[in-house]
């Protein structure tokens, strides 16, 4: 599999935490502090989790990683409505990222049940 950077996961939530970042940066979401850090940790949790749950080289504990990741991956969806509606981001900038939260969520789920059916339980098992 090579490491988590080569994830489709990791990959798509990098993408979304830069894009994030982007909005922190340049749009009035930059002046709602709450918001703003709320944002930033929770896009930065979903990597981070996948990140740290492949590294543990279990797929129990890479479940649970993913579940993690999943759940900060809905905070983050939630977070973007409040965003769009106290207005610092464009009803575009909105339609652009949403799907894109839905997707990495699907994706996320669809490789927790792989991992729950599959034989390999991980790397320290071997």
């Amino acid at each position: 599999m090579g490491g988590f950077e080569n994830l489709e996961v990791w990959i798509l939530s990098r993408e979304i935490c830069n894009e994030i970042w982007g909005f922190i940066e340049s749009t009035p979401l930059n002046k709602d502090f709450g918001l703003k850090n709320q944002m930033n940790t929770s896009s930065g949790s979903v990597m981070d989790n996948i990140a740290e749950g492949y590294e543990r080289n279990g797929n129990r504990e890479f479940i649970q990683f993913l579940s993690i990741a999943k759940a900060s991956c809905g905070e983050l969806r939630s977070q973007l409505y409040r965003c769009s509606d106290r207005k610092h981001i464009s009803q575009k900038q909105f339609d652009e990222i949403l799907p894109k939260t839905i997707i990495l969520s699907k994706k996320i789920g669809a490789l927790m049940s792989y991992l729950k059916k599959s034989e390999r339980k991980g790397s320290k098992f071997e």
